[in-house]
């Protein structure tokens, strides 16, 4: 046993030894640190990207994520083919998307460490950790969303180090790696066009390696530089032309003013890699105009920083600038020189520099390691210290996971840390409206038109749940609002769709839904609105073939499948409106909608080959219970039930029993139909549907 374990101990402390030691408990910090996290659910647009996102279960959907303007934001392809095969391995439940979203992170941090080794900068490890644990990440990592920020980042770090290794003299066959940093590249423009500042980094990688930048080595990046010109241009023109962001949010800044939001932008985020306080999901917007003379603070202080750093570099080396360099560069994109729809409530979001942070944090790394050897009495001091540095990153990270356990919790936080954070009103006002508390989600609803007037989300939310209140024309009122400031928002058509037809005005409401699937076809809740509208109008095809629209893009919606079945009965389909209640009812046992209209059929039915009196009983005598008793329709189907299966006593003393409670509730044609069903109980006769 000697020599064994004196191999194992030379394993554990050789140079590799020591740094799969370090790597797995780099992995494994990351991964208790994002804890929190790992159990929260879908946030904020994690609907569109996942939950309601149809390209992610249609039959053709890889296809048109790939080759169709259909995606429901920006041309992510790689991004929402990952969300496809992860719906089709754990359907919506968001812990599977958490899980590699966070993975992906780790890989990154992994690759942060390779990289920096690869070019030979000191406190590789230390700035691999930084990177992993510092709570500026969890942004990123934590909302599921962002997946496009990870995904990108794993193959743009690994762009870079097949760069490396293709110019690097040493290196066989090198343009098998030049080759194959363009498969890389391409696949992280893919997953996020930011990826498009990725040739700047070449440039910088040779810079720092102090070797020649050749015409032959421009050309070699050229490539690089065509395909993310090309990319960020097609990104330019979704988010303005496709992605409905209108011509004013390009237009509101001036030059000056981009330039000094880029400024402060930049010091920004540096404050917050230095020190990580207050992190909030939305900052405050700062008001910028080219008269204040201290918003030029930031810009004068950022040219005296470069005019240091030039005439410093002859003492510190290229560091100090390839490492600004790659800062600001790849922050470029989202300085504000280009406008982006967020700039609408916020300059700066922490999940912006997810890359970007690894210049400074590297130069950083490499000071305090290089600082260690430098006096080498104080070398375990410093390296306690840093040590105690990335624990308390590690706990910040803790802290700021938690932020994302419930989307409750992430709006009412960042309320705590920016009250003036209209947007975020809107959305505590959705979550509050899902979870029925309708008097304070209308308060926060009216809280952000105060801020914001013109802000037509928040119209038409504050008019869903006028209309859940019962205020219906008011309801109305700020729907047309929502409609007139912006006809082509798909949810405020169906909204101001749903209130008019509580006023019974179908045709109008009709026009809506059909405005909002012309808008988005694959949107569900336009086409099944639209699918039931048109059933109550009378107009039994067309509710059909939108009926089955909305199944193709959510086939396991129990409504959908309910209001089909409705549909086809009335059709005369009956055999296959049965099998869309069983379908209704296998999603959602304790629909009773499903269960009456279903028992009603098999009670029912001209066919005798589709009833069944047994089934029906036991299904009426759910629907009744899950109603508590007092459903007179539902009562009036249990009856049937009885009926069909000979117990014409009990079906006469049930049929009675929803005749008074009819006529207690005014329902004077269903007393006068119940009425009618008794006497052909009376005379030992089931009801029968007549053949439609």
């Amino acid at each position: 046993m000697g020599p064994v374990v004196h191999k194992i101990v030379q394993c554990l402390f050789s140079a590799r030894g020591r740094s799969c030691l370090f790597g797995l408990l780099l992995v494994a910090v990351t991964i208790f640190a994002y804890r929190p996290a790992l159990h929260g659910g879908f946030i904020w647009d994690d609907d569109d990207y996942v939950i309601n996102n149809g390209l992610l279960t249609a039959p053709d959907g890889l296809r048109r994520i790939w080759f169709s303007l259909d995606s429901p934001s920006q041309y992510f392809p790689l991004v929402y083919t990952t969300f496809r095969i992860e719906y089709a391995l754990w359907g919506l439940n968001p812990s599977g998307y958490h899980w590699v979203n966070l993975l992906l992170h780790v890989a990154n941090a992994l690759l942060v460490w390779r990289l920096l080794v690869r070019l030979k900068v000191p406190g590789a490890w230390l700035a691999g950790a930084i990177f992993a644990l510092h709570p500026v990440q969890v942004e990123s990592v934590a909302w599921i969303t962002e997946r496009k920020n990870v995904l990108m980042g794993f193959f743009f770090l690994l762009t870079l180090l097949a760069w490396i290794a293709f110019v690097d003299e040493r290196t066989k066959r090198p343009w098998r790696f030049y080759g194959l940093a363009l498969i890389l590249y391409l696949l992280a423009l893919s997953a996020k066009t930011t990826a498009c500042t990725l040739p700047a980094a070449l440039f910088l990688i040779l810079w720092l390696q102090k070797k020649p930048i050749s015409w032959k080595r421009v050309f070699q990046i050229v490539p690089f530089l065509v395909l993310g010109i090309a990319m960020g241009l097609l990104a330019m023109w979704w988010e303005r032309y496709h992605q409905g962001t209108s011509r004013a949010i390009f237009t509101f800044l001036s030059p000056i003013e981009r330039v000094l939001v880029a400024s402060r932008a930049v010091w920004f985020y540096l404050s917050k890699l230095i020190w990580p306080s207050n992190l909030t999901f939305i900052y405050p917007r700062w008001d910028i105009a080219p008269t204040h003379l201290l918003d030029y603070t930031w810009l004068l202080a950022g040219m005296v920083l470069c005019v240091a750093i030039y005439f410093l570099r002859r003492y510190l080396g290229r560091s100090v600038e390839v490492a600004t360099l790659c800062f600001v560069a790849t922050l470029s994109p989202v300085l504000g020189f280009i406008m982006l729809y967020t700039f609408r409530y916020t300059f700066v979001a922490d999940h912006y520099q997810y890359l970007a942070c690894i210049g400074p944090i590297a130069l950083a790394s490499a000071a305090l390691i290089n600082l260690a050897d430098a006096f080498e009495r104080s070398r375990t001091l410093i390296l306690s210290a840093v040590l105690c540095v990335v624990a308390v990153l590690a706990a910040l990270t803790w802290r700021q996971a938690a932020m994302y356990g419930d989307i409750e919790t992430l709006w009412r936080t960042t309320l705590a840390r920016n009250p003036d954070c209209w947007m975020a009103h809107n959305n505590l006002g959705i979550v509050l409206f899902q979870k029925g508390e309708i008097n304070e989600a209308i308060a926060n609803y009216r809280t952000t038109l105060q801020m914001q007037p013109d802000f037509w989300d928040a119209d038409y939310n504050l008019g869903s749940a006028l209309l859940q209140k019962g205020k219906v024309d008011e309801a109305i009122a700020y729907c047309n609002r929502a409609v007139a400031s912006e006809p082509n928002d798909p949810d405020a058509q169906v909204a101001l769709g749903n209130a008019l037809v509580q006023k019974e005005r179908i045709d109008e409401a009709i026009v809506h839904y059909q405005r909002a699937v012309a808008i988005r076809p694959d949107y569900f809740i336009a086409r099944y609105s639209l699918g039931h509208a048109l059933l109550k109008k009378g107009e039994i095809d067309a509710a059909i073939s939108h009926c089955r629209a909305a199944l193709l893009i959510q086939p396991k919606n129990p409504d959908a499948h309910t209001t089909l079945a409705v549909a086809l009965d009335e059709r005369g389909q009956t055999a296959e409106a049965i099998t869309h209640y069983k379908n209704a009812l296998q999603i959602s046992p304790r629909s009773i909608s499903a269960a009456n209209n279903l028992a009603w059929l098999l009670a029912t039915s001209s066919t005798a080959s589709l009833r069944n009196g047994d089934k029906a009983l036991e299904l009426a005598r759910q629907a009744n219970q899950l109603s508590g008793g007092a459903n007179p329709l539902v009562l009036g189907t249990l009856a049937a039930a009885y009926a069909e299966t000979r117990q014409f006593e009990r079906a006469i003393e049930i049929a009675q029993a929803a005749s008074q409670l009819a006529k207690m509730q005014g329902e004077s044609a269903l007393v006068v139909r119940l009425q009618q069903e008794t006497e052909l109980y009376e005379m030992s006769l089931p009801y029968r549907e007549a053949p439609k």
